[in-house]
């Protein structure tokens, strides 16, 4: 599987990879970079999600993981994610297990006998609260909400060379 390309940026900070000014040159021309001048909610999320996107934005910004280009790629994540704690509650009330009436058996004294089985409506949630769960972790991946995604994403300071009180007594020769 190939490298994720990374900004010429990074790749110089790393100092693994020596490059020539003219070749550093060349590939900071050919990176694209968007507009990050008009972050907006999409106009589908519902106000308190509006108000999330918002603030979500305002601290991604300065990072620069943001552009205009991200707007709908956030509002699909806080929407995962609105639907993932919604599932979550709903999971939290219903019973893990249920009783059933197995028909056409009953027991000594001609009662029908019930069974306890796992509640399939529980289990259909816990599917849909998976699936969300993994839009959900592709989607803070993606911004850089997880531990992981912001290693990924800072770029390393150069560290400046130190300087030796005693290099100049230094023989060169």
């Amino acid at each position: 599987m190939p490298n994720v390309a990374q900004p010429i940026e990074v790749i110089v900070n790393n100092g693994r990879k020596h490059l020539t000014k003219a070749e550093i040159a060349a590939r900071q021309a050919a990176e694209i970079r968007a507009a990050a001048d008009n972050i907006k909610p999409p106009g589908y999320l519902p106000k308190p999600l509006k108000r999330k996107f918002k603030a979500l934005a305002k601290q991604m910004l300065p990072l620069g993981i943001i552009s205009n280009l991200d707007c709908d790629a956030l509002a699909r994540y806080l929407i995962a994610e609105s639907q993932y704690l919604e599932i979550t509650e709903r999971i939290a009330i219903e019973p893990l297990m249920i009783s059933v009436v197995i028909p056409g058996q009953e027991d000594y004294e001609g009662d029908p006998v019930e069974e306890l089985v796992v509640n399939p409506t529980r289990e259909k949630l816990l599917i849909q609260q998976d699936r969300l769960f993994k839009q959900c972790r592709q989607g803070a991946s993606d911004f850089g909400l997880t531990v992981t995604s912001r290693c990924r994403l800072a770029v390393p300071k150069k560290e400046e060379a130190k300087v030796n009180k005693f290099e100049r007594f230094a023989r060169t020769g």
